[in-house]
């Protein structure tokens, strides 16, 4: 078995890698975590952005470069904690919108199993916003777990 964990950093997908080494440790299997490099958009201030002259001041979007050392940041604590469970991991970074490119690289790979991590917004929420979970579940040719 060769498990795929999608990770973002955040909470949610730190529970369904922590979910997949539970598996992994269990079934001897191996697992490869990725991670979508994705640049950030942040807001400064918390007020409404009221035109588009005020969006170019306050939208601030972070450069490919720092999007793959936080990339390469996350994937390190996922060695650690791969290690910590005695399971070893191997890591790949990807480009592009998330679910593209992590259904291309579930196509070409040998993976048997995804594990993707989802916040659980509610379905207003989720049909404002998009849920890369949801789109996986849908598109990706291979079972997805989905830990929230």
């Amino acid at each position: 078995m060769h498990y795929l964990v999608a990770t973002d950093g955040s909470s949610e997908s730190t529970r369904a890698l922590e979910c997949a080494l539970e598996f992994a440790a269990a079934m001897d299997a191996s697992v490869t975590v990725a991670h979508v490099v994705s640049p950030e958009i942040t807001v400064e201030g918390v007020e409404p952005i009221r035109s588009l002259a005020d969006a170019d001041r306050r939208l601030l979007l972070e450069g490919v470069e720092d999007a793959e050392v936080r990339g390469e940041a996350i994937l390190e604590e996922a060695s650690r904690r791969g290690e910590k469970r005695g399971v070893g991991l191997e890591t790949d970074v990807l480009y592009g919108r998330p679910v593209d490119s992590l259904v291309t690289y579930v196509d070409a790979g040998e993976f048997d199993h995804l594990f993707v991590g989802t916040r659980g917004l509610s379905g207003r929420a989720e049909t404002l916003l998009g849920s890369v979970a949801y789109d996986l579940v849908r598109r990706a040719s291979l079972p997805v777990t989905v830990v929230r």
